[in-house]
């Protein structure tokens, strides 16, 4: 338990640090990955067009977009560590689709299934924020229990910092 307090007090000293050392715009980059998971879907349906039209000129529309797709990512995720990249790509595009059946979910008056939905493309879009930042390191991750405390908490939950938390504590698109 010693071990988990000292790596939640590491971490929390390197949000407090990024927070402060305004080296990386969050704001910005907040909106950045929101166009990313746009171009995404619109690659996706430059492909389905073209297939569905027989016109293969939207193939060559699918090819400019994921340039500008890749050129943009490239500015959000500068090294590769495995296979980041794609886990980032990934993390988005899922992130903006769940949100769309979460979406057309609640259009449907289905409030608590798309409310389960919401939460979920919430988590996904924060899992690529944790891997942006690099706020987690997976080596040598094993599962605590709930109730182990969280000294640092703020919400007075005495529950441990969710990626959530750590995203909510760090971006914030109204900041400017």
């Amino acid at each position: 338990m010693e071990q988990n307090v000292k790596n939640m007090e590491a971490l929390i000293k390197k949000v407090e640090a990024m927070k402060k050392s305004g080296t990386v715009d969050l704001s910005t980059e907040e909106d950045l990955s929101i166009a990313i998971m746009n171009l995404v879907s619109l690659e996706e349906h430059f492909f389905f067009t073209a297939e569905k039209t027989g016109k293969n000129e939207y193939f060559d529309l699918l090819a400019e977009v994921r340039e500008v797709r890749k050129s943009l990512l490239k500015r959000m995720i500068d090294s590769h560590e495995g296979e980041t990249w794609c886990i980032s790509k990934h993390l988005l595009a899922a992130s903006m689709r769940v949100m769309e059946v979460a979406t057309k979910l609640n259009g449907e008056g289905k409030k608590a299934e798309a409310k389960e939905m919401f939460d979920k493309a919430y988590h996904i879009y924060s899992m690529f924020w944790a891997l942006r930042l690099k706020l987690v390191s997976l080596d040598g991750v094993k599962k605590i229990n709930d109730s182990q405390i969280n000294v640092h908490d703020e919400k007075g939950t005495k529950k441990p910092w969710s990626v959530e938390d750590i995203v909510e504590k760090l971006v914030n698109c109204c900041d400017e």
